[in-house]
């Protein structure tokens, strides 16, 4: 008989935030498990249809993704605190920016007039909201309005910024200062929520081919704040995924000292995900992979074929969560997804 693969999941079985945790620890869940960083506002929409009063309810937005994920079968939620960003230039809601886009501060005098937001006045009740209506068994995993060096990045220019490292680095410790303490305070605050059970560390470091900064850079500048940031959240209790892009071979054993759990972000053009687990399992879970370009080209089929392949490989050590290389945008087709979860939704 032949599948129907555009078809959303009829059986999803209880969620367990338990299989994922085991995962974070290197360790091999009770079943199969699966995560994602983003779907997109179709699957959102297809997979938890909200009538018109719910809408209107506060936090639609946020309640309609935490029912999508459950109705799809994942044990997690991802959550962005609204309204808590870096105010900038740049203009989003494109399908491409330029990196040296929009950047604010050039000079210590941008810099001590800018805006800086405070973590401690952002409105955090959509925790609370959410929490109301958490499946059992579920818990909220928040992530940052973006990382580290993409804010800084932002608000300086990538340009403007190999320019400052040269010319001013007291500047550019500053600036990373800045941006690393109130990120650190953000993490310190939602890890501590009951309905939390990790915590996404989201920050683009690099392209297929390196790093945007160089690895001496990095442990400059960068990697002392991600480090904190990983320290409040263990200090809670949770575990911490690092979702960030990029070419990171000169990096691992940075990627190792800084005590991440588990490492999301994977692309075959770089190091397809069969092999990514086969060198660094014993370092840090390893979370999603299936390449984003596999999963637009190809079939259904090949979808499904390959990520049984991937289950069936990690099945024996653990610490593999099956998803994406990096999230599902629109672009993805819905059967394609649906293949992917199938592989491990189907032993449930």
């Amino acid at each position: 008989m032949e599948h129907n693969w555009n078809q959303a999941p009829q059986t999803i079985g209880k969620p367990n935030f338990e299989n994922l945790l085991a995962i974070l620890r290197k360790e091999k869940p009770e079943r199969p498990t699966i995560f994602e960083f983003f779907l997109n506002d179709r699957l959102h929409k297809r997979l938890a249809p909200f009538s018109d009063i719910e809408a209107e309810k506060p936090f639609a937005t946020q309640r309609q993704v935490m029912w999508a994920y459950h109705n799809a079968g994942y044990d997690h939620a991802n959550i962005l605190i609204p309204d808590f960003r870096f105010p900038s230039n740049r203009i989003h809601g494109t399908a491409t920016i330029s990196i040296n886009e929009g950047g604010i501060i050039k000079d210590w005098q941008s810099f001590e007039l800018y805006d800086w937001p405070d973590p401690d006045l952002v409105d955090y009740s959509i925790l609370d909201a959410l929490a109301t209506e958490l499946p059992d068994g579920m818990k909220l995993i928040p992530y940052g309005p973006n990382g580290v060096l993409e804010n800084v990045i932002e608000l300086v220019g990538y340009e403007t910024l190999c320019y400052m490292i040269a010319d001013d680095p007291e500047l550019v410790s500053e600036i990373f200062e800045k941006v690393g303490s109130i990120l650190v305070r953000y993490y310190q605050i939602v890890s501590t929520h009951p309905s939390v059970g990790a915590c996404i560390s989201n920050d683009d470091w690099g392209f297929k081919t390196q790093t945007l900064l160089s690895p001496r850079q990095m442990r400059t500048y960068l990697f002392p704040w991600h480090k904190k940031i990983i320290e409040v959240v263990h200090q809670a209790g949770k575990p911490v995924i690092l979702h960030s892009c990029g070419h990171f071979e000169r990096i691992l054993d940075d990627l190792s000292d800084l005590g991440i759990d588990g490492r999301h972000s994977y692309e075959d053009t770089i190091l397809p995900v069969e092999q990514a687990y086969e060198l660094h399992r014993n370092r840090f879970a390893i979370i999603g992979g299936l390449d984003v370009d596999f999963l637009c080209r190809s079939t259904p089929e090949e979808v499904y074929t390959r990520a049984k392949a991937m289950l069936t490989k990690t099945a024996v050590f653990g610490g593999y969560a099956l998803g994406s290389g990096n999230s599902i945008p629109d672009y993805v087709p819905d059967e394609n997804f649906f293949a992917m979860i199938h592989a491990a939704l189907e032993s449930r």
